[in-house]
């Protein structure tokens, strides 16, 4: 996947411990502070780049999250096209949802048959007979989407979106004084996410459709 590292940033390596990159961050910091460095025109650039680096891989719970995006059990390769970068993102946040919802409802036999249920009512009041109608099938996951959410997977999920949203901004995808592109590049991958739930409940369910 291409990614902007920010252990090269931070010049530790990905194994490092939690004091080895917080050591490395306050000595970057001592060296590039821009009242250090008021020759230089680029010190703020680094020291913003220095802190984005450490906010992310400096706080266990983003470290672990920004490692499971950007490289997963994937090789590492170069950063590239930011376009490319946010399509990627998408699809992993898509993909966390999915299995993420999957696993909820593939463990649950008896809420899949009451589920399954009342989709079968609706998709035959709709259109006449029984079959896996998606659009019935997503309406429904979107329906108790709510219900289903508890307050553990809302801070994960939430973990995810700060995480990824800051490795975009930090690629160039939305510029950071630009609240109005922050906000609609997080919305969208809030979006890409619940499409990720909703399309795991939809395949937790398909396993124990049997059309009548």
């Amino acid at each position: 996947m291409a990614r902007i590292d920010y252990y090269r940033i931070l010049g530790v390596s990905r194994e490092a411990s939690d004091e080895d990159i917080k050591k490395a961050y306050r000595k970057l910091v001592f060296e590039h502070h821009p009242d250090r460095n008021p020759e230089k025109a680029d010190a703020e650039g680094r020291i913003r780049e220095i802190n984005v680096a450490y906010e992310v891989v400096g706080d266990p719970e983003k470290r672990r999250t920004y490692d499971r995006l950007s490289w997963g059990n994937e090789p590492r390769i170069e950063a590239v096209d930011p376009g490319i970068i946010l399509q990627d993102l998408e699809l992993k946040l898509f993909n966390e949802g999915r299995k993420e919802f999957f696993s909820i409802f593939i463990k649950d036999a008896q809420r899949v048959k009451a589920e399954l249920a009342i989709i079968r009512e609706r998709t035959v009041a709709e259109q006449g007979y029984d079959s896996f109608l998606e659009p019935v099938v997503h309406s429904r996951a979107s329906e108790i989407m709510d219900e289903v959410v508890t307050d553990d997977m809302k801070q994960r999920s939430q973990r995810l979106i700060d995480v990824a949203a800051e490795m975009l901004v930090s690629q160039g995808v939305a510029k950071r004084s630009d609240d109005r592109g922050v906000r609609s590049l997080r919305s969208r991958l809030e979006d890409n996410f619940r499409n990720g739930r909703i399309h795991g409940y939809a395949s937790a369910l398909e396993l124990f459709y049997e059309r009548r």
